[in-house]
């Protein structure tokens, strides 16, 4: 849930600001873009500079920053908007009580109140400090703004005491973030199935008829999907790209016939279904246990019809979402939304191979996206994640509405 997120982590001075190292390291390790803000108190007991080594990032103290020959400012307003969410760890009583107050007194509370994004703080300090009205009071009016407050956690403190007050573990803090996003994800509790890459059909034991497709498409709209908060169901014809979200369940088949048995298994618990596998028509009729032989003359091979996968789940869909796609290199418009009324779907994302930089082996794509109720939309050429992007706001649209 924290990868490709931008993350203010905002550092206070407290003895549990050392804990922030392992924090920082466990949120780029998700995937997480970080960048620190810390009080001029804080960098007392945490480096700035190990800070700066582990995000990959500056750390930022003051207002304005003094180079050799040049004077330059943090615009706290630019670090507000860039963040999708901040974090403010060990959040101390005197800078709880700044934020609940308005007061602005370093760089660290200046984003804060600048910030567009959710804002978490997670408490540090001793116990009787923790339990005091004013500072009850100050965890009270900050989530009355809308922050989130990660609860400190019973244990020994600095001070030599036992109780509450200890800095939430970074580990906790972690997964507090992931669940709080996930709760917010516009696919959190849907199922997803998809289809990704080509179908091999067997000649004999080394050879098969196959087509150019990579996959891409497919599994660019299984990672978006699970970043959105979906549980992902990806049945991928032979590729030899990865998907390693933990949301993702990978299911690899080769032909045809493996792939219309994996997708029926899954079907009837899935919410949204999107087909983006190029699975081949036909299939040869027989095949032979050892390799043929190059003999003279011509070979002729007899192909059979493979099971028809998308208007097959189309005959049985009842609640499910179904998107197919439509390759087409003539009367695109009028072959898809044929496609579209034969197989019974929600949905056809259309591409053309008459269009450049679209189709199979690329890293981009062009698309025309038509519903059921023929609305159609067409996109200019874009990356393969822009465009799986593009596709599920389509979905999202028609399945909210």
């Amino acid at each position: 849930m924290l990868r490709g997120k931008k993350i203010l982590l905002g550092i206070t001075g407290g003895i549990a600001a050392y804990k922030t190292t392992f924090l920082t390291r466990l949120l780029i390790k998700a995937g997480a873009q970080v960048k620190i803000v810390l009080t001029e108190s804080a960098a007392a007991f945490v480096s700035p500079l190990t800070l700066s080594t582990l995000s990959q990032n500056p750390v930022l103290m003051d207002f304005v920053k003094e180079d050799d020959d040049s004077i330059s400012w943090n615009n706290h307003v630019d670090l507000g908007l860039w963040a999708d969410l901040m974090v403010i760890a060990p959040a101390t009583a005197n800078t709880l009580s700044k934020m609940a107050n308005g007061t602005c007194d370093n760089l660290l509370l200046a984003v804060y109140l600048s910030a567009k994004c959710p804002v978490y703080f997670a408490p540090a300090m001793d116990l009787d400090m923790y339990r005091h009205p004013s500072t009850t009071e100050s965890f009270e009016k900050l989530q009355s703004f809308g922050n989130v407050m990660i609860p400190a956690e019973s244990g020994e403190l600095a001070s030599g005491l036992s109780g509450l007050g200890r800095l939430a573990e970074p580990e906790n803090i972690v997964k507090i973030l992931e669940y709080n996003l996930l709760k917010k994800s516009p696919l959190h509790g849907k199922k997803v199935l998809i289809t990704a890459g080509p179908t091999h059909e067997a000649l004999d034991p080394v050879r098969f008829l196959g087509n150019r497709a990579t996959g891409t498409m497919g599994f660019e709209l299984a990672k978006t999907a699970a970043n959105l908060g979906a549980e992902v169901t990806l049945v991928s014809g032979p590729s030899q790209l990865s998907a390693t979200h933990p949301n993702i369940n990978r299911i690899d088949v080769t032909s045809a016939q493996d792939m219309y048995e994996a997708c029926h298994a899954h079907f009837e618990t899935s919410d949204i279904m999107i087909a983006a596998a190029a699975v081949a028509d036909y299939r040869p009729k027989n095949v032979s246990e050892q390799k043929m032989k190059k003999k003279e003359g011509d070979l002729t091979l007899v192909l059979e019809r493979n099971p028809d996968i998308l208007k097959s789940l189309g005959e049985i869909k009842k609640k499910q979402f179904l998107v197919g796609f439509a390759l087409e290199t003539e009367n695109e418009l009028e072959n898809a939304k044929g496609k579209l009324q034969r197989k019974n779907l929600d949905a056809i994302v259309l591409n053309t191979l008459n269009d450049k930089g679209a189709g199979f082996g690329g890293n981009t794509n062009k698309i025309t996206f038509i519903d059921k109720n023929s609305t159609i939309k067409t996109f200019a050429l874009k990356t393969k994640p822009e465009v799986a992007s593009d596709i599920w706001s389509e979905i999202l649209l028609r399945i909210d509405g």
